[in-house]
């Protein structure tokens, strides 16, 4: 089985790529800020559970920024 390059990809996935990479990043640093400057007291669960939790994509940011934050 040969690995497809990206010039081997169509545009249409190239771009697709391109967006939901950048929409993971935006949505990995929103929560990574918000947590950083939340105050302890106001985060469900202990912070130093959080940041690990960030870096499972995509579930880790979204479950922070809807569950994590009180």
């Amino acid at each position: 089985m040969s690995r497809r390059r990206w010039s081997d990809l169509p545009p249409r996935t190239r771009a697709a790529v391109l967006v939901l990479a950048s929409v993971e990043l935006s949505l990995t640093a929103a929560a990574a800020a918000d947590l950083w400057t939340r105050p302890a007291a106001r985060v469900r669960g202990p912070k130093a559970l959080w940041w690990p939790a960030l870096l499972v994509q995509p579930v880790g940011p979204i479950a922070y920024l809807l569950r994590g934050r009180a």
